[in-house]
């Protein structure tokens, strides 16, 4: 079986489109406006709407944060805010917006969540801050909440730039070869959904410091590329990342 990925997106009407709240609008398109991601946007394969939380303040100093009930440090933004902002941006299009919160409380984030949110026509990125958000928001919002790692960060922002930037490499059209992404670390590698790490890479030129390229790589025999390919993922996911093989064993 082919490991290569089918096409996501294809049902898309229009460019995806993907809003973000949050407190710190201005951090984004330096990063989105680059590379792969700002010239998906430029070929109007995807769009973002990126919406400050606190335009939705009801108070003159555009304060979306209180000290918490209970004490403590730190505090939480408030509930009014981020409510009025989610409805007003979700009132912009009537395409229906897959919620989504950022938080190190939400499920791990895995190539199999990117591909199924790479599919959906509108994402909604809620990008908390300080010690987080007012529960009851979320549980009224009930988004999907998704954490990049066991870290804590500052904020919601840098992990919404990553989901992006995930989301956006499988649009097709977006890579510079229809193949890229199907080649990625965690991508389907064949039969039984099996995710593998990458296998090594290596360009000119074919000596540098005393190492050789490995000479299947120039032989010019695809298949033998292929089968040697194949062989480093496993390889390199058995040394580096044996849990993949374990909970995602090949299947014959």
């Amino acid at each position: 079986m082919s490991g290569r990925v089918a096409p996501v997106g294809a049902g898309h009407r229009g460019p995806l489109r993907i809003d973000v709240l949050t407190i710190f609008p201005e951090i984004f398109e330096p990063v989105l406006g680059s590379s792969i991601v700002g010239r998906a946007r430029a070929a109007g394969l995807v769009d973002w709407t990126i919406t400050d939380i606190r335009s939705f303040a009801d108070n003159k100093h555009q304060k979306v944060d209180d000290r918490p009930f209970g004490g403590g440090p730190g505090m939480v933004m408030m509930c009014q805010p981020i409510w009025d902002a989610v409805m007003s941006v979700e009132a912009m299009d009537d395409r229906p917006a897959t919620r989504i919160h950022l938080t190190p409380q939400g499920e791990p984030c895995s190539q199999r969540i990117i591909e199924e949110l790479a599919v959906k026509p509108r994402l909604l990125l809620l990008a908390g801050h300080y010690e987080g958000i007012d529960q009851r928001v979320i549980d009224r919002l009930e988004p999907r909440e998704i954490s990049i790692g066991d870290f804590v960060l500052s904020g919601g922002e840098l992990p919404a730039m990553c989901l992006i930037d995930a989301v956006v490499r499988l649009l097709p059209g977006a890579l510079g070869h229809e193949d890229s992404a199907s080649e990625d670390s965690f991508s389907p590698a064949g039969a039984g959904d099996q995710r593998l790490l990458d296998c090594p890479h290596y360009t000119r030129p074919r000596v540098w410091e005393g190492m050789e390229v490995p000479e299947v790589l120039t032989s010019g025999d695809h298949a033998k590329v292929d089968a040697w390919r194949h062989e480093q993922k496993l390889t390199r996911t058995g040394t580096l990342r044996p849990d993949l093989l374990k909970n995602d064993p090949p299947q014959t």
